[in-house]
């Protein structure tokens, strides 16, 4: 009988897990939908170690409304850089609740030469700093964010229940 208990809990914990997720909207998909000062964004989730170390590496172009959300498991300092990146970005930090704690204009910087070793490449790499905690950022073209008027302290709002699911 307790066996029987104890399956019966497994499959309603589950079954409250899955309906609870589908009560907020979470979808399976590689990417979310974000309001950005009124303009719609596809921003692609980099949630697990592998997609954030490659970000925007190696991409040619990047469509006005499309971006990328970083998403880290806790807010603390960060840095990006722009290991590989062929196009200049513009990225944002922001908090645990979506508050921007930081803004950067990120340009393209020259790929590694025959001649440089990679710890030679990388030391040469500005790197682009949160300053206070982050837990989200967002890369998006380079230009947007001061088109859009984004200033620090500004909050974007993010659908964080469904992020959380995301992680790793």
């Amino acid at each position: 009988m307790r066996l029987t208990i104890k399956a019966t809990l497994k499959h309603l914990t589950l079954l409250s897990a899955c309906l609870i997720l589908s009560a907020c909207g979470c979808e399976n998909t590689p990417d979310e939908t974000v309001l950005i000062s009124g303009e719609t964004f596809t921003l692609e989730v980099a949630s697990t170690e592998a997609a954030i170390q490659r970000g925007m590496g190696g991409r040619k172009s990047l469509a006005r409304n499309d971006g990328m959300l970083f998403v880290f498991p806790e807010a603390r300092s960060r840095r990006f850089w722009m290991k590989n990146c062929l196009i200049p970005l513009d990225i944002m930090f922001l908090d645990a609740r979506g508050r921007i704690t930081a803004i950067h204009q990120m340009p393209a910087e020259p790929l590694q030469t025959e001649n440089e070793t990679l710890s030679e490449y990388e030391d040469r790499l500005p790197g682009y700093r949160s300053l206070l905690g982050a837990q989200y950022a967002i890369e998006l073209q380079y230009g947007r964010i001061s088109e859009l008027g984004l200033k620090t302290g500004e909050k974007i709002e993010l659908p964080f229940d469904c992020l959380k699911t995301r992680l790793p």
